[in-house]
This record gives C-alpha cells, structure tokens and sequence, in this order.
C-alpha cells in the first residue's frame, strides 16, 4: 500500500487536474495566451499521474471483488480467483513504484544546457594533463550522446595540458546527466616523466552550472563590473587571433570572475560571458539557500559542495570508483572516452531513492 503522505498528493493532483480541466475549457481561457500555456503544460504533466492513480485504484478494487470470490464452494473459481489476486498484486507493486517516480521533485533545469568548467588542482603538470584528458572525456560523451558543445575557454598549461576549461554544452537533459560530474576527480597514474615508476596523486575540480534562461537571468548592474579585453590564447597559425578581442568579466560584490575567448568578435565574447556569469550568480544564490536547508546525503545536488573527492580514476589497476555511492568498475578506457553512462545512472537512481524516501516521510513529519 502507498503511504498516506503519497495517496495524499495523488488526491489532490485528482482534483487539480479537475480544476485545470475547467479553467482549460471555460469561455475566454485563451484570451491570455501565456497562462493558457501555462496552464495546458500543467494539465499534461500531471494527466499521466492522475490516469496511473486510476488504474491503481481499479486494481485494488478488483482485488477486493476476487477475494469475495474466495468464500464460494466452486473450486475452479477459487482457483481462478486467486490467480488473479497474485497477477493483480504484483501488477500494483509496479504501478506503485511508477507512481513514486512520477511525484518525485522535478528540477527544472534537468532538461536544459549545462557550463562544465574543468580546472587542474593539486599535481602540477600532471593535473593539468588529466584536466586534458578529462575535457577530451566531455568532449567525447557529447559526440556520444549527440549533444552540441562549445568550448569557451581553454587555458592550456606548459609544458602540457590544461589550467582551466569552460564548455557550454546543449542537448535533450544535459543537466540532469551532468550534474552529478561536480566534485573533486582524483587521478592515479605514472606520470610519463616518472622515471622510477612511481605512482603520483592529482586532481582536477569540475563545476556544472544549469544555463540560465533569459526570463530567470541576475540582472547584474554594469557598476558592479570589471570587464578587460585581452589577446585569446592559442595555438598560433592563420586563425591566430590579433586583435584583443577575448573578455574578462569581473562581478565586483561576490568576486566571480569569468571569461570567453571562442569568438572572434568581442561583442559575442562579451555577450557568452555574461550568460556565464549570470548562470554563476543564480547557481550562488541556489547554493546558499539549499545549503540552509540541506541534510547530510552521499549526493548533495544544488549545493555545489565540491570540497570531497568524488571520483578516483586508478590507471594502474584500469580502475574507477565513485565514492558517493561506492560504485567500482574495471572499464577505466571505455570511461576516459566518454562512456560514463553506468555511473550516471546509478548516481541517478540512488539520488531518487533519497527523494523516495523524502516523499514516503514528508506526510508524517508534517503531522
């Protein structure tokens, strides 16, 4: 049976999508053309919910017919009956579980465009190398996946690797498959200039930042910013840029820094680098105020809490592990190109076994 709290909510999604239903159809509902979309989106997010809880229902009700069948002398109806008790109660244990997901919190950037910055952390030239090595593995999970992607900036290290990298990244639930990535990724491995074979620990910082929509966007006063031009880095040939045409954003009050050099005209850097800086300031403010109210879980989403190791990638062993959820797999060279969907699943489905269990308690703890 489904906790009190859940069959609480699908009650109230009954008569909400009654209530849409009338407001949908009522004289004049497309005079405001922004609330009838609203509206309308509304209707056909919780109709599956409402036509699911239905079907429970009736199979809970037909359970309850069989079993009045169990009281007659016919012993083929019995028989009978008791197969359909077993085929319906198995059939609710699926629906229930179904019902589950489908109320579980929605994060409305899920389905958008991400910024995935990498930058190199303790190790020196080697986390420089990995932070290469981990931008090459993004670059590659977004041809896998079919996502487009634009790298924004790339800070490369001498003699090798990469300081620092942005990518902004647009596909079908980018976000939702990428947030889990931010975190402390800790490489073990033999440097190539390791001339005694030993084994050196270094690690890389990933941040991923939900794209802010234009509606939802900081209004950032133009007071409060630094902006500097510069000479994009590269490496060099016909398309060497000569003119300073990257930007540097400076957000006074908080501090954030942000930069764009992919394009050659400074209007557009200037423009990419104040959606950036606009996603950091929103995510800051998100951060702070989950951080008020977050508990302590293995997977702590929204709160930007980057101070754990998440990761630890063990070439020597072809190892990787995630720490939060204790998963360990041997296919580090499928990993390192992009393949990462195992992991992402599993950090997925344990994040909504906490929400799940969030959604059974909340009725009892607000009583």
């Amino acid at each position: 049976m489904l906790p009190e709290s859940v069959l609480n909510k699908l009650n109230s999604l009954v008569l909400r999508k009654k209530d849409l239903e009338d407001q949908l159809s009522s004289e004049g509902a497309t005079e405001d053309i922004s609330k009838f979309t609203s509206l309308n989106k509304e209707y056909s997010e919780i109709t599956p919910v409402v036509e699911l809880y239905g079907n429970y229902n009736h199979s809970l009700q037909s359970i309850q017919e069989s079993k009045e069948m169990l009281g007659l002398e016919d012993k083929d109806i019995i028989e009978l009956a008791k197969q359909e008790i077993e085929e319906l109660e198995s059939s609710i244990e699926i629906i229930e579980k179904d019902l589950k997901l489908l109320l579980l919190p929605k994060d409305n950037a899920d389905d958008g465009a991400a910024y995935l910055e990498i930058r190199a952390g303790a190790g020196g030239d080697e986390a420089a190398i990995f932070a290469s090595d981990l931008l090459r593995l993004y670059s590659r999970l977004c041809e896998r996946e079919g996502w487009k992607f634009e790298l924004m900036t790339n800070k490369v290290s001498e003699p090798a690797g990469t300081k620092e990298a942005v990518m902004k990244i647009d596909g079908d639930g980018v976000y939702k498959y990428l947030k889990f990535e931010s975190g402390v990724h800790r490489v073990q491995r033999v440097p190539e200039t390791e001339s005694q074979g030993r084994i050196h620990t270094s690690t890389v910082t990933v941040a991923v930042l939900p794209v802010a929509d234009e509606v939802e966007e900081v209004e950032i006063d133009k007071n409060d910013l630094r902006v500097d031009t510069f000479r994009a880095s590269g490496a060099g040939g016909q398309h060497v840029n000569k003119t300073d045409s990257a930007i540097r954003l400076t957000h006074l009050p908080t501090g954030l820094v942000v930069e764009c050099q992919d394009d050659r005209s400074q209007h557009k850097n200037k423009a990419k680098a104040m959606t950036l800086l606009s996603s950091k300031l929103k995510a800051m403010e998100e951060e702070q105020q989950a951080q008020s109210i977050a508990d302590e879980r293995k997977i702590l989403v929204g709160t930007g809490d980057r101070s754990e190791k998440i990761r630890t990638y063990n070439f020597p062993q072809g190892r990787i592990t995630d720490h939060r959820i204790k998963l360990t797999q041997h296919n580090l060279d499928q990993v390192m190109d992009g393949d990462i969907k195992d992991i992402s699943s599993a950090l997925l489905t344990e994040h909504q076994l906490a929400q799940l269990a969030d959604l059974e308690t909340d009725g009892s703890q607000q009583q």
